[in-house]
């Protein structure tokens, strides 16, 4: 309120100098062209009746300057001067209009934008807040039922060893489930922070795939890495952080191993290009349907018929942050059968001190 008093009292003090200097000068002297600053003052800060107000006052003193005191003729020059004055205002008021307007617009879209941030940050505070306190409760579980599997509280049949072994399977599902949610949103909250070092790329997977390896027997899924098309090894170095690489390692074959149809094969191919290595996983499953690639990479996608949901969704979000961090790219291609994921690292090309480097590998993988 007091704002609008003061605009009020500025207004009225530009009118009435404006009208001293047209009313003392002769009329072809046009200082009408000064209410210009009264009405955008005014249709930017008031009302729109205010605006008309403030415009046709303002059109109507210069208009009347032509007549009044009235000491001088009045040619064709001044009166086209004077009207063309009058236009300007009326234009400088439907502008300032709609300079308000679009102002008001953006003050909305503001408050918007800021409480969505405001929902998302409660809403990751919240999910963080729930993951970590789920955590102690399932551990302490996986290790009572462990000690119970062990016989530590009394002997147990076969069946009801089983039946704990596929519990303790299930609690450490849903415990690797509250770790990644936890991971995810403390990487959108605080960045995912990397603890970065020499790594054999070549190593790390042919890590992975061992470790995979029952999973995909299990299936009857092959597991093959192949270099530049061939079965023998040379080092790929890069300066990653090991632990994060081999969840996306894991994360990708796995999800092949999973997707594949039983006979199938899973193929992990490394190659350099321009200072990048590329690295695909290949699946012979269902594959990817074109309307879902632009959904794959977001938080707790599933995907539908193509490929049976049999994930938490978040897996290939996590993917992406982490081979993001790293400055790499990580997309889908659809093909005829299965799919393939494609991710890019930074290559090293340098040299590391000998302590830190492994002998070259030139075996064929098995």
């Amino acid at each position: 309120m007091a704002l609008i008093k003061r605009i009020y009292w500025l207004i009225g003090f530009l009118f009435l100098m404006i009208i001293a200097l047209e009313f003392s000068t002769p009329p072809p002297y046009v200082f009408g062209y000064l209410y210009i600053s009264v009405v955008l003052l005014g249709s930017t800060q008031l009302s729109r009746g205010e605006t008309v107000i403030i415009t046709g006052l303002s059109i109507a003193l210069t208009l009347l300057n032509l007549v009044v005191p009235g000491l001088e003729q009045i040619n064709s020059i001044t009166l086209g001067n004077r009207l063309l004055v009058a236009l300007a205002l009326v234009v400088t008021g439907i502008l300032g209009r709609q300079l308000q307007a679009y102002k008001l617009t953006l003050i909305k879209q503001q408050a918007q934008l800021e409480n969505q941030a405001q929902l998302a940050r409660i809403r990751q505070d919240f999910v963080s807040t729930l993951t970590h306190d789920l955590k102690t409760p399932l551990m302490g579980a996986i290790e009572t039922l462990k000690a119970m599997e062990l016989s530590h509280f009394g002997p147990i049949t076969p069946p009801q060893k089983n039946a704990i072994s596929i519990m303790i399977r299930s609690h450490e599902t849903t415990l690797t489930l509250v770790q990644t949610m936890l991971e995810v949103y403390g990487n959108d909250i605080r960045g995912l922070e990397l603890q970065l070092k020499p790594v054999n790329l070549i190593t790390l997977i042919e890590d992975v795939i061992t470790k995979l390896t029952q999973l995909a027997t299990s299936r009857n899924v092959y597991l093959r890495l192949s270099q530049r098309g061939s079965e023998f090894r040379s080092n790929c170095w890069a300066i990653a952080d090991p632990i994060q690489l081999e969840r996306v390692f894991m994360n990708l074959i796995a999800n092949g191993v999973k997707y594949s149809q039983r006979g199938g094969k899973v193929e992990v191919k490394i190659g350099l290009k321009q200072g990048y290595y590329q690295i695909s996983v290949q699946d012979q499953g269902l594959g990817i349907s074109p309307d879902e690639l632009p959904f794959l990479f977001e938080q707790f996608y599933q995907g539908h018929h193509h490929r049976q949901a049999k994930g938490t969704g978040l897996g290939l979000y996590l993917s992406r942050q982490i081979v993001t961090a790293h400055g790499g790219k990580l997309w889908a291609d659809p093909l005829p059968t299965g799919a393939r994921f494609n991710f890019t690292l930074p290559a090293y090309l340098g040299k590391f001190p000998t302590a830190t480097l492994e002998q070259p590998s030139m075996k064929p993988y098995d």
